[in-house]
């Protein structure tokens, strides 16, 4: 398998990621945004409309009022109401957009959450066993959290300054040409600086994304594991760890937060220098006549309108930090969702069957307990196989990495109700079997059949629902008793539940909690033992019912006298059942009709324990912990 903790789209950011963030947004909120569009649209004009009252105010109603003996402020009154009226609907139309902006982040992210789950239910166990757990979580919360600030503030933020260039260009115009060109200059002047300083920023946010994600997986594993931690007095190795990430993280988000605090005071400052440089140029071309009809009102008013041309340009870099961020997170977030799912080339079903008198299997919807194999033919015609759950390997050799050959030609096979078991050192290659017989991972040399079919003809879920399994580390959900019980067959009545939970010999023990089967358990059932946990594992692998089990070191986690309560519950789950067991406890597999003793991916010695305790073999040694030389 790859090295875990694999990143995420390392590298250059690509152009298109924000894009195609924006598209969760436009894709439902088309109307919605239309709608903050003329909204954002009325407040830059009732914003507008305030500075060019100002020339009125100076050339119509201040001036001409200074040299009257006996002024009259109606005019002026009536002119400041009127704009009192405009500057409340730019209120109003910035509270309605504000509301609707709000609705539409918070819709787009659940969509986007939404989605990348779904996405995370279809990848590979590949993908898992090579990506840390706490980097994938990181994704679900940082990364999607970014998304949420540039939805919900940058987006209207952007368009707001669009529409003020726009108004605020054509008013400038009007004023003066001259001016006008000169804020051109100004104005260039801040785009590069914003170039420069964004550039900068962007890819050390996309850095620091990054470095958090590694944090959180390394936080995610130290809290995992800190009976570990504890018990081998590891805590100051993990601290070691954690400010060694921590540090990196501190020294991108630092870089990243140097460059984004930099640049809106930049562009600040080079508007300032521009206003100061257009106020001398207008006062020189009023004094001097030469720019025509400009007035001191004009002057003043197209001063107010430069500071509003450029504000949007430093507005604007004030959301670099946001831009940036949502930029990486986004990045993140789409090289999950473009993993390559699953694939799945089965096209063989599992149904549901009725058998007629003359053996004939019929296909029904109605749960009947006896199902069959739909098998369509390329010639049109369809065969119903039974199932019955024997298993085969024909020269199986498998590799995790393309490299490192982990199984060796391993062929063996498993009739209907007969319990296989293997055993051997760690690393031998026992687990991989049950991982080839669930597909979590394909072959490429040889072949694996289930009741003679191919199981690559099969479709995944088909397999997987044909085959019970209990693995060695207990993992149970947030929810009921009996809800996680009920986990194995979402159908299962409380009574079949019930019963399979008297089957693991858990009934006993879910009686005496509070609530019996309706007890709320979270946190992997921490308030269970290991061994009440792993009885649960297995009631849940009952209720199922499949016609093979697979038991990987099922009782590995039980204690002896629990265990015996527990096998004797287990012979009578495997009962019938096509059983492969993993199993270092060499005492619970002394009934099994096949043992196959692995080693180095091979399976080395195979037959009953009478027969393999006979040879004298590694069987022998690893029962009886003594070699051969020491019986010769």
């Amino acid at each position: 398998m790859g090295p875990r903790g694999r990143g995420y789209a390392q590298g250059p950011l690509d152009k298109g990621t924000l894009r195609r963030a924006f598209k969760y947004v436009f894709a439902d909120y088309s109307l919605p945004l239309l709608v903050v569009a003329v909204l954002i649209g009325v407040g830059a004009w009732t914003h507008l409309q305030g500075t060019l009252f100002m020339q009125k105010l100076i050339d119509v109603y201040i001036l001409p009022l200074m040299g009257q003996t006996d002024p009259s402020f109606r005019p002026l009154a009536g002119a400041l109401g009127t704009l009192a009226v405009i500057y409340l609907a730019g209120i109003a139309a910035t509270y309605l957009r504000s509301i609707i902006m709000a609705v539409v982040a918070q819709g787009s992210l659940e969509k986007m959450r939404n989605e990348l789950f779904r996405k995370m239910q279809t990848l590979p166990i590949r993908y898992f066993d090579t990506h840390e757990r706490g980097n994938i979580m990181s994704v679900f919360t940082n990364d999607i959290d970014t998304m949420r600030q540039v939805i919900g503030q940058t987006l209207p933020q952007v368009l707001d300054s669009g529409i003020t260039i726009v108004l605020t260009l054509v008013s400038m115009i009007r004023l003066s040409i001259p001016l006008t060109l000169f804020s051109f200059l100004m104005v260039g002047v801040q785009l590069f600086a914003s170039g420069k300083l964004g550039g900068l920023s962007r890819k050390y946010f996309f850095q620091r994304q990054t470095d958090l994600g590694r944090e959180n997986s390394f936080v995610e594993e130290m809290l995992e594991g800190m009976k570990v931690v504890k018990v081998f007095c590891f805590e100051e190795k993990s601290i070691e760890g954690f400010e060694e990430r921590n540090e990196a993280l501190r020294q991108s988000a630092a870089k990243a937060e140097i460059y984004s605090s930099v640049l809106m005071p930049v562009n600040a400052n080079i508007g300032n220098i521009g206003y100061v440089l257009m106020a001398v140029l207008g006062a020189a071309l009023v004094i001097s006549g030469r720019a025509g009809a400009l007035t001191l009102g004009m002057l003043i008013t197209f001063l107010n309108l430069n500071r509003n041309f450029s504000r949007p340009v430093t507005m604007v870099s004030q959301q670099v930090n946001a831009i940036a961020m949502a930029m990486a997170g986004a990045a993140r977030i789409f090289h999950m969702m473009d993993e390559e799912s699953e694939a799945d080339e089965g096209y063989v079903e599992l149904v549901n069957v009725t058998e007629g008198a003359d053996g004939t299997l019929t296909e029904t919807r109605e749960h009947t307990g006896r199902w069959a194999w739909k098998h369509p033919h390329h010639d049109g015609t369809l065969t119903y196989v039974p199932m019955r759950g024997q298993v085969t390997l024909d020269d199986v050799t498998f590799s995790y990495d393309g490299v490192k050959v982990v199984l060796h030609d391993v062929s063996l096979y498993g009739n209907p109700g007969e319990k296989i078991a293997f055993v051997g050192s760690t690393g031998a290659g026992k687990t991989t079997i049950t991982n080839l017989l669930n597909r979590f991972y394909d072959i490429a040399e040889g072949k694996i059949r289930y009741d003679g079919i191919n199981i690559q003809k099969i479709k995944k879920p088909a397999l997987r629902s044909a085959l019970g399994m209990v693995l060695q580390d207990s993992q149970l959900f947030s929810g009921t008793i009996m809800e996680n019980i009920r986990y194995g067959r979402l159908d299962a009545t409380d009574e079949e539940c019930i019963a399979a939970a008297k089957l693991a010999n858990a009934d006993a023990f879910i009686r005496r909690l509070p609530d019996g089967y309706d007890t709320e358990i979270s946190g992997n059932g921490a308030q269970l033992s290991q061994g009440e946990r792993q009885m649960l594992c297995i009631a849940r692998a009952a209720v199922a019912d499949p016609p093979v089990m697979i038991l990987d070191e099922a009782t590995s986690s039980i204690d002896t006298r629990t265990e015996s309560q527990v096998q004797t519950a287990m012979d009578a789950l495997m009962h019938g059942r096509t059983t492969f067991v993993i199993a270092h406890r060499l005492s619970t597999v002394r009934n099994s009709d096949c043992i196959m003793v692995m080693e180095g991916g091979r399976i080395i010695e195979r037959g009953n324990h009478d027969q393999l305790i006979a040879k004298k073999g590694k069987y022998y040694q690893l029962y009886t912990g003594r070699n051969t030389e020491e019986t010769a």
